[in-house]
Order: C-alpha cells, then structure tokens, then sequence
C-alpha cells in the first residue's frame, strides 16, 4: 500500500508522513528540482533506564558510531555506492559533471545535533533508477534498540518522511533502511524497508542484486 501525501491528510504527525509496515511507500510526486535530503540521528551512548549519577556512567554502553550511506544505480547502467569508508562521499552518472548522491561528512560520534545527511538532486530524477538507504554500525557492538536511530527524508516541497528503525536484530550490523526508485511515470517513490543483515555492504549487495565487486576500505 503506498500513501499519495499530496491527497492523504492522515498518517501525519507535525507535517511528516511516517512510513510503516501497514503504509510502506509513498510517492514524490512534482518533485522535478530542488534537493532530497536524508538525515541520520541516532542516540550515541544512551544510558540505562533507571539509572542515574554514577550508575548511569558506568552502566552506559560503548559509543556506537552508525554511518549513512546508499548503494545507487542510474539509468545508463552506471552504479555503485556512497558512504564514508573508501571516501566514497559522491556519485554522477556517466557524462554528468554535477553530483547527483553525495554525503556532506562523517559524525562519528553521534553527538552532531544535525546527524548524518545524504543528498539527492532531484534535478536528475530521470537519471535515477533505484538507490537503497542504509546504515551500518562502524564501531561498537551492534545495539540498535539503544541506538535508536531515525531516518527522516526531507523532500524539496511537502511534508518529511520519516522511518524509524525501530525492529531491532542486535546480531546485525547492517540496516538497509529504505528504497527510492523509478515509479514508471517519471517519479520517485519511497518505500520503508528496515531490514536487518548479518554483514556489511557486500551482504547488502547480495540482497538487492546490485553486483558490485567489494575490496577493504578504511575512513
């Protein structure tokens, strides 16, 4: 079931449409300029409910560092991935000198009040064909239930959409977090995901068939 929030009134909470099991997608309509951004923020060392003082600092878990990032193909065949490990911060199409999908930085931390963003320019909705939001914990045990982390999609007009990664499988370090693709009339849509996998970007590869060929990389 897909949401149309330019004729849906429900399913909003202050001017976000927020993306569930039972209302999956929703579609970006008119939206042929102006950037998409999506931002990451997570709680970087919560603490224990109950505890306080003392307590509290002993009991709070090792930082988690979660990064944001996207697996994207274009309409000329062109594909690949962004993220910060390799310092793959950006992508453009073939012949395409503007970048298209890019990261404005690494928060290692998790403190940054404005989290993590990547950009998509919506000038190029043609040019995109699918591109798969997700995070992975980089450094910490995978604690994603204290991570609490949530990923809200900010269009260049219309309400935010917001998905929260609330189905939590601590035996995972890789999240893929939402698709935006081709709707088969020139617009883009969204659609929750939230699927945890034991592995990194290659698992993730092998899930949604993207066929790249993955080496080591640092940040």
């Amino acid at each position: 079931m897909a949401i149309d929030y330019t004729k849906r009134s429900g399913g909003r909470s202050g001017g976000t449409v927020l993306l569930t099991k039972s209302n999956p997608s929703v579609s970006l309509h008119k939206q042929a300029s102006g950037l998409l951004r999506v931002n990451l923020n997570w709680n970087a060392r919560p603490a224990p409910r109950g505890a306080g003082g003392l307590l509290r600092q002993w009991l709070a878990p090792a930082d988690i560092d979660l990064d944001l990032g996207c697996l994207y193909e274009f309409t000329d065949g062109s594909k690949g991935v962004v993220q910060a490990l390799g310092n793959s911060f950006s992508a453009s199409p073939n012949g395409v000198r503007d970048k298209v999908v890019w990261l404005d930085g690494d928060d290692r931390s998790g403190t940054n009040s404005a989290g993590e963003n990547l950009f998509v320019d919506l000038a190029h909705t043609a040019r995109i064909r699918r591109i798969v939001v997700f995070s992975y914990i980089y450094e910490g045990v995978p604690n994603w239930a204290a991570a609490d982390g949530v990923v809200t999609l900010h269009p260049a007009s219309g309400p935010s959409i917001e998905v929260r990664l609330d189905e939590v499988d601590d035996n995972a370090r890789m999240c893929a977090i939402a698709m935006i693709e081709q709707s088969g009339t020139g617009n883009l849509t969204v659609r929750r995901e939230v699927r945890y996998l034991d592995g990194a970007q290659q698992r993730l590869d092998q899930e949604y068939g993207w066929g790249l060929r993955w080496t080591a990389g640092r940040k």
